[in-house]
């Protein structure tokens, strides 16, 4: 019999999703009378808007007739990559450097993929999972040691930093993780940030994946929605975008990843050639379905519903924001993002999840779930129902009670 795949080996037991999942399903069985409220996964809970749901809809209708059935599109249709070039990138990027795919999270995956075992690597902490434990699966990391993971350089990003990280550490000749606005944290980078980081990339010869996919909830205007913004990030950058949270696909799996001609390997070889192979040899497109649906999220009118339904999750995050400075606990994020991260410090973030379950009745996630540097944080999700936000928010007064 083979033997197990030592990557799989090394990973910490227990995804974080699916371990919050398992602890409600335990608290449900418990109290079944008890009316849970989920403020934790991003999921997103609003009905896509008319026109965007219509644009799916036509794209189902079409596959049913001779004239507008379509196969295979494993880089993804033509005029979606041109349409996403446009509107995001004022036409910057030609097709053939924009990949459309079922979401962020597979395109992270499909990454790791092509930079394989060997490479170094450093990500913000507190940071979406993934970019950490599948750097683990790849192999481009070892065992849990301690407070993380063996080969994976930890930027930490607090309340003393102001939530961007010191970026000294980050070694030469590595892939660095970044998102913004970011998850947890729902901390935003500023335009001198991202040129910091840029430029530390470049110097040290790394590539950095920036991941964007809460970019339509930025309502400030000073503060940049793509790394393209930043002079010099074509030839150290890579994108990546979804439709998921601004257009509420995440059940449909649709986004792209911007991969520039410019960038290269130390060789010289074409890093976008290479994505370009691993996406059509692993992966055979997104669903033309979906692809027909961002099309419509596109238009002008459904670029209006992106902005009504980023507003609605906006208001939400508010909502939570202020019922828990009300209680005096410090907060980031809420303005620009869909997330805030609350401060209990000295204590156990599962420790604090528990207690918020079991008085409120209300699930959130442990920050410690998103790094070392998440201890002592809890992630509040904006994505709900309004009827459901301001019930948790009148409910978290009673972690007053002693």
């Amino acid at each position: 019999m083979i033997k197990r795949n030592k990557n799989i080996a090394n990973i910490k037991a227990g995804y974080l999703f699916p371990e919050i999942a398992r602890r409600r399903r335990e608290y449900a069985t418990a109290h079944p009378e008890a009316k849970i409220i989920s403020l934790g996964v991003g999921n997103t809970t609003e009905p896509i808007l008319p026109h965007i749901n219509a644009g799916l809809v036509e794209g189902a209708r079409r596959l049913g007739t001779v004239e507008g059935y379509s196969g295979y599109q494993d880089e993804g249709l033509p005029e979606l990559r041109e349409k996403i070039s446009s509107v995001f990138y004022g036409g910057k990027f030609s097709i053939d450097e924009i990949f459309i795919s079922d979401g962020a999270k597979c395109d992270i995956g499909r990454l790791q993929l092509l930079f394989g075992a060997g490479v170094k690597v450093a990500a913000q902490d507190p940071s979406y999972p993934v970019y950490v434990d599948g750097s683990v699966l790849a192999g481009a990391a070892g065992g849990w040691k301690g407070k993380g993971y063996a080969g994976i350089t930890y930027l930490p990003c607090t309340a003393s930093n102001n939530y961007f990280p010191d970026l000294a550490p980050i070694p030469k000749n590595s892939v660095i993780y970044f998102c913004s606005p970011n998850n947890p944290t729902g901390a935003t980078a500023n335009k001198s940030q991202l040129a910091s980081l840029v430029d530390v990339a470049v110097r040290k010869n790394c590539i950095l994946i920036f991941d964007a996919a809460y970019a339509e909830f930025i309502r400030d205007a000073s503060l940049p929605k793509s790394i393209f913004e930043i002079d010099g990030a074509t030839s150290c950058a890579i994108e990546v975008n979804s439709f998921s949270k601004p257009a509420g696909f995440t059940g449909v799996r649709l986004g792209w990843s911007v991969v520039p001609k410019a960038l290269k390997y130390a060789g010289g070889e074409s890093v976008n050639a290479d994505w370009s192979r691993i996406a059509s040899t692993v992966f055979n497109g997104a669903s033309n379905i979906a692809q027909a649906g961002g099309l419509a999220a596109l238009d002008p009118e459904g670029l209006k519903e992106i902005r009504a339904l980023t507003d609605f999750y906006l208001g939400n995050a508010k909502l939570i924001r202020d019922a828990l400075q009300k209680l005096k606990i410090n907060c980031e994020g809420g303005d620009n993002s869909p997330y805030i991260w609350a401060h209990f410090p000295g204590r156990d973030s599962w420790e604090v999840f528990s207690e918020i379950l079991e008085k409120c009745q209300v699930v959130t996630t442990p920050g410690a779930g998103f790094g070392p540097a998440g201890q002592g944080f809890i992630r509040f999700s904006a994505f709900g129902h309004r009827a459901d936000v301001e019930e948790a928010c009148t409910r978290l007064e009673k972690l007053l009670d002693k």
